[in-house]
């Protein structure tokens, strides 16, 4: 059985992929995370990757970080394909849905090396996957905005299913804003799964707030084991 590599920020999408590789007979191995140095990466989430190290603990995988000095996206590119060179000969599962310019580089970066792609989500209805992400029993928040009209109260906030609603009529009369979030319009956090055997717990955060975004950073977290209730 070939061993699969996620690559995972932490978010929803990302975290449902890998998931689904699982369900469909590929397991994965470990949860590979590149790391920029550049908050306003060209293809990496930043927010809160920190926090995949306890996403690791709490699903029992692996975790490599593999840094992503500052450049252009064909930099990045191929920094992908240098930390795809590790791990393995397996798949590689991604939680792309929807950008042609994300998708394009992984999958070149993935050519390179010899690696297959995993995209179970890829230009799958937006609504469609939040909603079976939340269906599945994710515990997702919001970590992070940057579109009109969705502002700071977003923050911190679990995306249920009425969020997701909200988000759905949001895409319909703001072009900007993708139900998914897909063009980086929120970004989020995974703190709680079923196929988890713990979940994060969040001590502290702040807002920070720079140029067209708004972030939620998580200060301190730990792990609560499942059937330790939460207090």
């Amino acid at each position: 059985m070939e061993r699969t590599t996620a690559l995972v920020s932490g978010g929803k999408d990302s975290i449902y992929a890998a998931y689904l590789a699982e369900c469909q007979g590929w397991p994965v191995h470990e949860l590979l995370v590149m790391r920029p140095e550049d908050p306003d990466s060209w293809m990496f989430h930043t927010p809160n990757l920190d926090l995949v190290r306890w996403q690791a603990e709490a699903w029992g995988k692996a975790l490599r970080v593999h840094p992503v000095a500052p450049g252009d996206a064909e930099a990045e590119t191929r920094a992908l394909e240098d930390a795809m060179r590790g791990g393995g000969r397996g798949p590689v599962s991604v939680g792309a849905i929807a950008s042609s310019f994300q998708w394009s580089r992984v999958l070149r970066a993935a050519q390179a090396v010899g690696r297959r792609l995993y995209a179970p989500l890829w230009r799958v209805d937006p609504r469609r996957v939040v909603a079976e992400e939340i269906a599945a029993g994710m515990e997702i928040c919001v970590v992070q905005v940057a579109a009109e009209p969705l502002g700071e109260d977003w923050l911190g906030e679990r995306l249920d299913a009425d969020r997701a609603r909200r988000l759905t009529a949001l895409s319909r009369s703001h072009a900007a804003v993708h139900p998914a979030g897909e063009g980086g319009e929120y970004e989020t956090l995974v703190v709680d799964a079923p196929f988890w055997r713990s979940r994060l717990s969040i001590d502290r955060a702040r807002i920070e707030r720079r140029g067209a975004w708004a972030r939620w950073t998580v200060e301190a977290a730990h792990l609560i084991p499942h059937g330790i209730p939460v207090r």
